[in-house]
């Protein structure tokens, strides 16, 4: 569920206006780097993707009307719909992006989930999840627990239905309960 350094570094790196922050949540969840933006300087922004070679994508005419976004030097995509999905599926269109990496990052802190051992978490999910789940992963920042429950479950089949993959999950994958995806400390 992690990524290695290398593939982690050849993926693409997005930054988002405030304006289509649960886009950000869908990217992270595929597994792509992607800072929100909520502050009110939009060249600061700009001045972020270019240091950390991100893509902007935004709902704002002004950020696309800047001439590094114009001529060319930062890729930007101007998202059109308020739909989540819309957007995802824009997005996914126009950078070919795929879901090889899904969730191996934290969609609240957005750095990469690492694993932890069953012992680690046992008091900090509930029985019935450490009891039939074999594996979990760990944010290192928020201590925010992850495990293949119903919720990932779901998640794989909106994200299925969102790249085009539409591939089916197996009936053994995930822990049989309406559990959250997730738990925090």
């Amino acid at each position: 569920m992690t990524l290695d350094s290398k593939e982690a570094a050849d993926r693409l790196r997005f930054i988002v206006d405030h304006n289509v922050a649960r886009l950000a949540r869908w990217l992270r969840m595929m597994g792509y780097d992607t800072l929100i933006f909520d502050q009110p300087d939009d060249w600061q922004m700009i001045r972020i993707a270019l240091a950390d070679n991100r893509i902007v994508i935004t709902k704002d005419t002004g950020v696309m009307k800047r001439r590094v976004i114009t001529s060319g030097k930062l890729k930007a995509l101007f998202v059109t719909s308020d739909d989540p999905d819309e957007q995802i599926k824009m997005v996914v269109d126009r950078f070919g992006l795929d879901d090889r990496s899904a969730f191996s990052m934290c969609i609240e802190c957005n750095v990469p989930l690492v694993p932890v051992g069953r012992d680690q978490v046992k008091d900090r999910v509930p029985q019935y999840v450490f009891k039939t789940q074999e594996q979990f992963v760990e944010c290192p920042v928020c201590h925010r627990v992850y495990w293949k429950g119903t919720h990932w479950r779901a998640m794989t089949r909106t994200l299925d239905r969102l790249t085009g993959r539409g591939a089916e999950i197996p009936a053994d994958q995930g822990d049989g309960e309406d559990a959250p995806q997730s738990r925090s400390p």
